[in-house]
């Protein structure tokens, strides 16, 4: 699009993700897969403005630039995408709305910046391909999680499940029909930043006593990619529900998210587990149908889960 044409009011849209299988081995190389979770969105509307750019987002309103250091993922996705559109002196007023809570594993920092730049993208008329899209989000990643895997900044805007492996995505072909995804918020932020890097340090010191079990959460993840392109749910189930252990034994569970992962078994889950980075944020469990997801949600509400979701796993078929 021309770069001179009027600025407009823009809008952008992405949404959450969970990490089937792989996440912190997918650190080390490995694959990891992750499901897209299209019903829980983000919106950002980015409107131009004189004088100062503001952000209205979360339990902040006031200028861009006093935003503080939460916001700072959200200011680095606005003013890359400003450069690349090359309006980088325009300013905006931004408002970014969301179906789903931050800091729980669910790809809320990559999901913001996403939005807002596609936002700004689009109010400038500036169009960005997939791969320009994904490197102007993990700028604002980095912000937010240091040398983040880029898992995030693909699952949040990947129409398809996900196969993510040495900062290269590739789409999956999902073949499980009937199965729902229950989500269950912990209440308790995860700490990405603080479980990657602890979990680096404890490698790098015993490499011999941690290395196996990042390297079963790799295989676990190759399990999973088998399972969904033949469609076997029992097999991710079972996959899902050993990685849980395994995360567990890497310390990097938390008693809430045990007690919900056992809930969720409980209840007729055919797997559960925590997602994401752990140390708080959501555990995810696998049902077999709706009645199942349903019985699955009361168990872990009851379990003290203080909001849960169910989002109906989308068949998918990749041409290779």
């Amino acid at each position: 699009m021309d770069r001179h044409s009027p600025i407009r009011e823009g809008h952008g849209r992405t949404w959450a993700k969970a990490i089937l299988l792989g996440e912190h081995s997918v650190v080390y190389g490995h694959p990891a897969v992750a499901m897209p979770l299209h019903d829980l969105q983000m919106r950002a509307t980015a409107t131009p403005v004189t004088g100062r750019s503001v952000l209205h987002s979360l339990d902040y309103s006031g200028p861009m630039s006093s935003s503080g250091p939460g916001f700072a993922c959200i200011v680095r996705a606005f003013e890359a995408a400003r450069e690349f559109s090359g309006h980088l002196e325009q300013p905006f007023e931004i408002v970014t709305t969301s179906d789903f809570p931050h800091e729980r594993g669910l790809g809320s920092s990559a999901a913001a910046a996403g939005a807002v730049i596609r936002a700004v993208l689009d109010a400038c008329r500036r169009e960005a391909s997939a791969d320009e899209f994904f490197a102007l989000t993990q700028m604002a990643e980095q912000i937010a999680h240091g040398k983040p895997s880029g898992l995030d900044a693909a699952a949040t805007s990947s129409p398809n499940p996900i196969r993510f492996q040495g900062g290269q995505m590739r789409p999956l072909t999902q073949r499980i029909e009937g199965a729902r995804l229950v989500i269950a918020d912990s209440g308790i932020h995860g700490r990405t930043r603080e479980a990657v890097g602890g979990l680096r340090e404890r490698y790098e010191k015993d490499p011999d006593g941690i290395g196996p079990g990042i390297n079963r959460l790799g295989e676990l993840a190759q399990v999973g990619i088998a399972a969904l392109d033949d469609g076997d749910a029992q097999a991710l189930g079972s996959a899902m529900n050993e990685a849980h252990e395994v995360l567990a034994r890497l310390e990097l569970s938390l008693p809430v998210l045990d007690r919900l992962t056992t809930a969720a078994r409980d209840a007729g889950a055919l797997g559960s587990k925590l997602t994401g980075g752990g140390l708080g944020g959501c555990v995810i469990a696998l049902a077999d149908g709706e009645a199942a997801a349903d019985r699955i949600r009361g168990a872990l509400e009851g379990a003290g889960a203080p909001a849960a979701w169910i989002y109906q796993i989308r068949t998918s078929e990749v041409n290779e």
